[in-house]
């Protein structure tokens, strides 16, 4: 009679066990790779690997950027549609990225990759949205990068224009 109550609780453990795995009442919160909007940034000095002369060229570099940004506006060879500075963009004579996004042509990696951030401007924001694979879309289609033809040919440019003289 012990041996039948010890196997009849046994059995129920299982059972019970069974139960609360298949109904997923303990299960944790899936992980999420995507960033939050409004997430915290990493703070000053969070990168304690890098040396002040690292530091200042970085800066040095991000300021050109902006310099170069800042030409090729003017002269219209630049249209964004992120609130970040576009290294891609700058390093290859500008782009009109805005134009791009409208004809479905796709986008550059470095857009790409602000727009799945949630740095787009707000032009350009209340055209977005998500597809039911959480993919982001502009005005109800998909966002794509470029073509390989294309980023071959932008970064092409790009060493054309890195030549010295």
């Amino acid at each position: 009679m012990r041996n039948l109550l010890r196997g009849a609780a046994a059995l129920a453990l299982v059972g019970l066990g069974y139960g609360l795995g298949a109904s997923g009442v303990l299960a944790p919160d899936p992980a999420h790779a995507q960033a939050v909007p409004g997430a915290a940034q990493p703070a000053a000095g969070a990168f304690p690997g890098l040396s002040d002369e690292a530091r200042a060229k970085v800066q040095a570099a991000n300021d050109a950027l902006r310099s170069a940004i800042a030409a090729l506006e003017q002269e219209k060879q630049y249209v964004p549609v992120v609130n970040t500075v576009n290294a891609f963009a700058a390093s290859v004579g500008g782009m009109n990225v805005l134009a791009d996004l409208e004809a479905g042509r796709g986008v550059d990696p470095e857009t790409f990759a602000a727009l799945y951030a949630g740095l787009a401007t707000d032009e350009v924001a209340k055209d977005l949205g998500k597809d039911e694979e959480d993919r982001v879309t502009y005005k109800g289609k998909v966002v794509r990068m470029y073509p390989i033809s294309r980023l071959k040919a932008l970064f092409g440019a790009r060493e054309q224009i890195g030549q010295k003289e």
